[in-house]
């Protein structure tokens, strides 16, 4: 027997941690700046979301008949339009007639205490209201003011209207986008986010300069200049190269194979070889053909290039035989980048995206609807401040009491129909 002063010495429960502080998540980074937007559409109102879902207070300022169009283009998000559900949230609605001077004289307070300030007006509108960037950063220099328009301030196109398929067509990705017998216009407003994001991040340098330098300063961006600068690879491949790329559908104008395929279930799969060691990949571990790594008719992404026809059938014929989720497997067990051709269905019930869980929900007129979060994550916790989608002129008494009318003044400009 084991007298008990022999027993080993029993482990002992170490001593109960205490409960670490929590440390409250870092301030958004835009917190305590007000921009004032003028805006409608896409462009201008794309870009200030940016702004409000990190952080800023952002007043927009609507028409009193209807309000911005875009609450108009259609009812599919619960009632109301998609685009502006998108491009609204976290922004307070005050609604004023501008052609009345007490409403422009609101738009002005606004401005004099504001950071930043936003327009995409038609043409020539936001001047001959005194609101556009040069004459409203000559009163305030420290404001950033930003001229959103179709073609810029100058030029013979400046007085064009500009919407996002017509800029689509002058910046050429129309040219470059379809098939070889019809060409169509990209299935997003390409010019509107293109303009829109040059926006963001222009007010973004412009405050970063307003802190080293005390001046913020205007700033002008154009639909057609931002998506110009997006057609960079054909732009340059045609001008140094001498010839356009060719309109491919879903293949790649210089790359092959680089295309979707049926599945045998009736799902199409799209596979990017790279590089010839890809291609012989493919050819051993997925295609069961190993000699085509070394054939001359396809060891060579030139080669395969010239014999697109017979490379495609070589890889339609193999994925074809293959449910998608084989498909899939297989090319990814070779090494090959591949994804699925996904519906809209698909993309909102995305496994990536809910393993990530980037879904929210935003309060709206009608109730809570799903929403993605932004693509930038911040550091410490912090997450991007996703706010309400707002009724029209929801906020207009509250902003009006805030920069000092008085009951009466408010009353008198509803009675006159200057606000709404």
């Amino acid at each position: 027997m084991i007298h008990p002063m022999d027993q080993p010495p029993q482990p002992t429960s170490p001593p109960p941690r205490r409960p670490q502080p929590q440390r409250p998540p870092e301030p958004l980074p835009l917190e305590g700046l007000t921009v004032v937007a003028v805006e409608q559409a896409v462009a201008a109102p794309f870009a200030t979301r940016q702004l409000a879902d990190l952080g800023a207070r952002v007043i927009k300022v609507e028409r009193i008949d209807g309000g911005d169009f875009a609450r108009g283009y259609d009812t599919a998000a619960g009632g109301l339009a998609s685009h502006f559900v998108w491009c609204n949230r976290g922004k307070e609605s005050i609604a004023l007639d501008l052609k009345d001077p007490r409403g422009l004289a609101v738009v002005r307070r606004l401005i004099a205490g504001a950071d930043v300030f936003v327009q995409n007006l038609a043409q020539g509108a936001a001047a001959r209201l005194g609101l556009d960037a040069a004459t409203l950063c000559a009163a305030h220099p420290r404001l950033v003011a930003v001229d959103v328009s179709g073609y810029g301030a100058g030029g013979p196109y400046a007085d064009k209207r500009a919407y996002d398929m017509l800029v689509q067509c002058e910046a050429g990705l129309v040219s470059v986008t379809g098939t070889p017998g019809q060409p169509v216009k990209a299935g997003i407003p390409a010019a509107d986010i293109a303009a829109g994001m040059y926006a963001f991040s222009g007010v973004l340098a412009a405050l970063v300069r307003r802190g080293t330098t005390g001046r913020g300063g205007p700033v002008e961006v154009s639909m057609l200049e931002s998506l110009a600068e997006w057609m960079g690879h054909p732009l340059h491949h045609t001008m140094h190269g001498g010839v356009p790329p060719r309109r491919t559908g879903l293949a790649h104008a210089v790359i092959a194979p680089y295309d979707a395929y049926p599945t045998a279930d009736g799902e199409r799969v799209l596979l990017s070889v790279q590089n010839d060691r890809e291609w012989r990949r493919l050819a051993e571990q997925v295609l069961g053909r190993p000699e085509l790594g070394m054939d001359p008719a396809y060891a060579t992404n030139a080669a395969r290039v010239t014999n697109r026809e017979g490379t495609d059938a070589l890889v339609a014929q193999a994925l074809g035989a293959l449910a998608a989720d084989e498909a899939v497997a297989r090319l990814e067990g070779a090494g090959i980048a591949c994804a699925r051709l996904r519906d809209l269905p698909g993309v909102a019930e995305h496994p990536q995206l809910a393993a990530r869980g980037r879904w929210r929900e935003v309060g709206t007129p009608v109730g809570p609807l799903r929403a993605l979060l932004p693509p930038v994550t911040l550091p410490g916790g912090t997450e991007a401040r996703m706010g309400d989608v707002p009724a029209l002129g929801e906020h207009t008494e509250a902003v009006l009491r805030a920069v000092g009318m008085t009951d009466e003044e408010i009353a008198a400009l509803r009675r006159d129909g200057v606000t709404a």
